[in-house]
């Protein structure tokens, strides 16, 4: 059985890779990034692991308010049980955590972005400064971060 009489498609080495490949390839630095990608979490992942990177996932949806967030985030970046669940102790967390090759998948972050934009932002810039990826997916107000689609 035939499936397909096209020419195959060669993907070259070097040439131009965009979106979460080109991230996970490291041709896109770590940074904020708005996501329009619909992809399942679990795709994300193992999409995310398979290339030897972690994946946090914050589900905004369910956890729209700062301290909801603030939880959500000690669990998916797996932060020590102890630690103070505010925005100080995020930043100190941070400082001992190993970042590099981590992408924060933020599903739903734009409750939070609405409804206190001061701590949205400042939680965005402690993440993206400690060297995460942060993907913010759906929708919310404008933010100064560029797309990787």
């Amino acid at each position: 059985m035939v499936l397909d009489r096209g020419p195959l498609r060669l993907l070259r080495r070097g040439g131009p890779v965009s979106g979460l490949a080109g991230l996970l390839a490291g041709r896109v630095p770590p940074a904020a990034y708005r996501w329009h990608a619909a992809y399942d979490v679990s795709e994300v992942r193992r999409s995310v692991e398979h290339a030897g990177w972690r994946l946090a996932h914050v589900d905004g949806w369910t956890h729209p308010t700062r301290a909801e967030t603030l939880e959500a985030l000690g669990e998916a970046l797996a932060l020590p049980g102890w630690w103070g669940r505010n925005l100080d102790a995020l930043a100190d967390c941070l400082r001992d955590l190993d970042t590099d090759r981590t992408v924060v998948l933020w599903d739903g972050w734009g409750p939070l972005a609405r409804e206190d934009g001061r701590v949205f932002g400042i939680i965005l810039r402690l993440l993206t400064d400690s060297g995460l990826a942060v993907l913010l997916r759906g929708d919310g107000p404008e933010v100064h971060v560029p797309d990787l689609d």
